[in-house]
């Protein structure tokens, strides 16, 4: 297999699936072993599925031969984070030591999803230790070692899903499942060159996905491209009785492209940003205005970044309560998640209860300033990717100058990331586009557009076969 075949999106390789031209166990073998090649130098792979994958891909093979086609996902071989249970004896670690030989009997409802849509699971990929709930700064905090950015290694790959971003960027899986509570699906997606979708909160199933903040916690998929985006969310999304948070809403993929619409920048999004993320996104825009009218904004004042953030640091201790007054912190891999805990532990149940309820609040009032835009453009992270062995500067995902990922996050709503340039020393910058909630055909519509005019999506790091 070429290494230009590597490098090709969902949609391309399910044709060639589905004309005979390659089969799905021939192209699972070579991801596979890239992976088992490639995963160790970036520590983006935690476990290889090869036995799974190998049995999915036969099935997917015999499946298709007989004329039974389920879809553009039959026969791809896919990876997952490492939070998301799996069954058969794989281990399901949440990137920490203390759950290095973690498993569980049953399979959390994404994989379910797309193993019923023809996907084949081939890893379960790296990702910051607890989902970066212990309030790490630095990328030394997962016990697979600090996760590696395949355009230039000594750089980070943006965490959480840290391990999904390098896997796709570096060709060793055509798409990955990733979660975001805080910037954990747009911050790889910015920083490995990728495409990123972090859906509408509820839109799919956390059923089987380890819990850091039950309000705010979401799945989503990093892609080549922003229509593969589309296709994964059509398998994964709907309602799921193990999960009362989804919505009754299903969620048919509508790949048509607008000839027209309208977006909107929110005022001061690229002030005390790099230079070189404000321009990209400056020139990101002048292709759009081919296409789109774009308006700038003011949001109004309003205490988001300090909603989301209590929100967070109260669920995030609940959900670890038992760990970490059992004193288990101090096996963690990053040494500030020895303490780190301990400080969210003083969230008074007022401020947290104050924080619910004005996120109602906050979302009434962006949803207003949003009603008449189609999208909210920004860049998607404030920086190009940090190196490995830096402590995290304030534009670290999760920070309080992150307005776009407090808004986000906060009101649930849906955002997806594309590529849009690069940075010094080479490193890819992405621009993102919000919608509203459960607006997430219109977004990936935008991303594609953009995508249409543009060939950043199809530039890939200098990684041989």
């Amino acid at each position: 297999m070429s290494l230009d075949l590597v490098f090709t999106s969902i949609r391309e390789l399910s044709t060639l699936i589905r004309e005979g031209k390659i089969s799905s166990t021939e192209l699972t073998e070579v991801f596979l072993n890239r992976l088992e090649e490639l995963g160790s130098r970036y520590n983006a792979v935690v476990t290889v599925t090869r036995k799974r994958a190998m049995e999915q891909a036969k099935r997917a093979e015999e499946e298709i031969s007989s004329g039974v086609y389920r879809g553009p996902l039959h026969g791809i071989p896919y990876g997952a984070k490492d939070l998301l249970a799996t069954s058969g004896g794989i281990p399901t670690t949440w990137g920490a030591a203390p759950y290095r030989d973690q498993a569980f009997d049953y399979d959390a409802t994404v994989i379910r999803k797309l193993e019923e849509a023809g996907a084949v699971l081939s890893a379960k990929l790296a990702m910051i230790e607890l989902a970066g709930g212990m309030g790490y700064r630095q990328p030394n905090a997962s016990f697979t070692g600090p996760p590696r950015n395949p355009w230039n290694p000594r750089m980070w790959t943006g965490g959480s899903s840290s391990g999904s971003g390098a896997a796709v960027s570096a060709g060793m899986v055509p798409f990955a499942i990733g979660s975001e509570t805080w910037g954990s699906i747009l911050s790889p997606a910015n920083n490995c060159g990728v495409s990123g979708l972090r859906p509408t909160y509820g839109r799919v199933s956390r059923y089987g996905a380890m819990a850091l903040s039950w309000t705010l916690d979401k799945l989503g998929p990093l892609c080549l491209t922003a229509d593969d985006c589309g296709l994964v969310l059509e398998a994964i999304a709907g309602a799921d009785a193990k999960d009362p948070t989804t919505a009754d809403l299903t969620f048919k993929y509508n790949d048509s492209l607008p000839k027209h619409f309208k977006l909107a920048v929110f005022n001061g999004v690229t002030e005390d940003i790099q230079d070189e993320i404000r321009e990209n996104f400056e020139r990101s825009l002048t292709v759009l205005g081919k296409v789109a009218t774009v308006e700038e904004i003011e949001i109004p004042d309003f205490p988001y970044e300090a909603i989301t953030r209590t929100i967070l640091n109260a669920e995030s201790f609940s959900a670890f309560e038992d760990f970490i007054e059992g004193g288990r912190t101090s096996e963690l891999t990053a040494p500030e998640d020895h303490y780190g805990p301990f400080a969210r532990s003083v969230v008074l149940a007022r401020d947290y209860l104050r924080a619910i309820r004005l996120r109602g609040v906050m979302s009434r009032i962006v949803d207003e300033s949003m009603a008449p835009y189609d999208a909210v453009a920004a860049p998607s992270r404030q920086s190009a990717a940090t190196p490995v062995d830096e402590v995290f500067r304030r534009e670290a995902p999760g920070t309080a100058r992150d307005i776009m990922g407090a808004v986000g996050n906060g009101a649930g709503l849906p955002s997806i990331s594309v590529p849009n340039g690069f940075a010094g020393e080479g490193l890819p910058t992405g621009i993102q586009f919000m919608g509203r909630a459960f607006d997430e055909n219109k977004i990936i519509a935008i991303a594609r557009t953009y995508q249409s005019l543009t060939d950043w999506h199809k530039k890939h790091p200098p990684i041989g076969h």
